[in-house]
């Protein structure tokens, strides 16, 4: 072990099974973490020697330490609307109940205390990093900022009027101006911009957005062959599908995720791989409405970069990434009737490494290795959920939730000790909201 002067590091994370999603996938059984300056600075085994010094010392009690789960795909302040319209079709959902609900109660006010209660609920259950699309993207970087988690932040476009863009018109500028505000204000927000869609952008409107993001250099979201109907409509309207109908327009590349990729054939998988863009799955959420399966096997032979999303809280009804990658694991087996598909080990890559480079972040976090930021979460296994544990990877997959999270960090910062988050005043937060969905629910 190196040498280290005392308290050569901030932080020294112990005692706990390190599993770092590192190239190897090493599992370090009795490993610690030295953190400096918000990044990680040693990775090791401590062999019966005591750790490191360090200003700060932490001890994850034999529990397992893993890198923060990052979260594809959110709308972060849809947490107003959790459980609003429930066992509904996608489009009666959103025509008749989330757009007019969107239309009547969203406003910056609302947005940021969505977006509080939203980060809140993301940080508390081990997520450190999600990317966003939503309106008024202002206000929820601005609780984003509070919180002390990381993002990708996307200002939403969509052809028809819109909360906080009236004109359809200055949907794209609107966008602009997010990103000319936001761009380089924190080394914790990145920015981008978010097209709903195939069907409620028209060409014009894409080919803009995304000649915009090209400029910036930033990540292009779209929602994609979401839904069967979506296929339809686009093959009616442009004689192609929805991945095709992108690729032509010159949409797709290595700085576009595509979010939810159900409804794709050979040749669109070729396309996205061709082009170098990327893929959010959100499997619950495609499950309760159900939209279908994503064939995120496939995705993964083509080597396309896949994360896994929660989707908004109006369609999932929550967002904890422990639920996602348990379920993820599970239908894919019982839909190929395979139980070897979609181990254990590969659905812990969808929520952390693979999941950070989906939406271009995978450099700087998603696993515990030297040089990286330090976004670590630690999971308390003295549950009896959790006892025995012969499998520290499978533990987290299939038997630990968002629940069992002790401990969070984000740059080296500390968010959450001892189960109580430390940067928001969760009890306020949940009082308004609490105080608000009276008006939303009585619509």
């Amino acid at each position: 072990m190196q040498d280290l002067t005392p308290f050569s590091h901030d932080i020294v994370i112990h005692n706990g099974i390190v599993i770092t999603v590192n190239p190897d996938f090493d599992i370090i059984e009795n490993g610690f973490i030295g953190i400096l300056d918000g990044k990680i600075q040693q990775v090791g085994t401590i062999d019966g020697n005591k750790p490191p010094p360090a200003k700060t010392m932490i001890d994850a009690n034999g529990g397992i330490i893993l890198p923060g789960l990052v979260n594809t795909h959110t709308h972060l302040p849809m947490s107003l609307f959790r459980g609003l319209a429930d066992d509904l079709p996608l489009t009666e959902w959103l025509n008749e109940y989330i757009f007019p609900a969107e239309q009547k109660h969203i406003n910056p006010d609302s947005v940021k205390l969505g977006s509080l209660l939203g980060c809140a609920e993301m940080i508390l259950s081990g997520t450190t990093t999600c990317c966003d699309g939503y309106f008024y993207e202002d206000a929820v970087a601005q609780a984003v900022l509070e919180s002390g988690m990381r993002a990708v932040l996307g200002q939403g476009v969509i052809d028809f009027p819109a909360p906080g863009v009236p004109k359809p018109a200055d949907n794209v500028n609107n966008a602009i101006r997010f990103v000319e505000k936001w761009k380089g204000i924190s080394s914790r927000i990145s920015v981008s911009i978010f097209c709903h869609s195939p069907y409620t952008c028209s060409k014009e409107t894409l080919v803009k957005s995304k000649a915009a993001s090209n400029h910036s250099n930033l990540l292009f979201q779209i929602h994609v062959a979401e839904t069967q109907n979506e296929l339809k409509q686009i093959q009616s309207e442009h004689h192609t599908t929805p991945v095709q109908f992108l690729e032509k327009m010159g949409i797709l590349d290595q700085k576009t995720l595509l979010v939810h990729a159900i409804w794709v054939n050979d040749r669109d998988i070729s396309a996205i791989k061709k082009q170098g863009s990327t893929i959010s799955v959100n499997t619950q959420s495609h499950m309760k409405l159900a939209s279908g399966i994503a064939p995120v096997q496939q995705f993964l032979a083509a080597g396309i970069p896949v994360g896994l999303g929660t989707d908004g809280c109006a369609s999932n009804n929550d967002s904890d990434l422990f639920g996602e990658m348990d379920s993820t694991a599970k239908l894919h087996k019982v839909n190929t009737l395979d139980p070897t598909a979609m181990n254990a080990p590969s659905v812990l890559k969808l929520a952390t490494l693979n999941g950070a480079r989906a939406i271009g972040l995978g450099e700087n976090i998603g696993s515990i290795e030297i040089g990286k930021q330090a976004d670590i979460i630690i999971v308390d296994t003295h549950k009896p959920h959790l006892v025995p544990m012969h499998h520290p990877v499978s533990h987290i997959v299939y038997a630990a939730s968002g629940g069992d999270v002790r401990d969070v960090m984000v740059d080296g910062k500390i968010l959450v000790k001892d189960y109580q988050l430390l940067t928001l005043n969760l009890a306020d937060v949940m009082e308004e909201v609490a105080f608000l969905s009276q008006s939303i629910k009585t619509a």
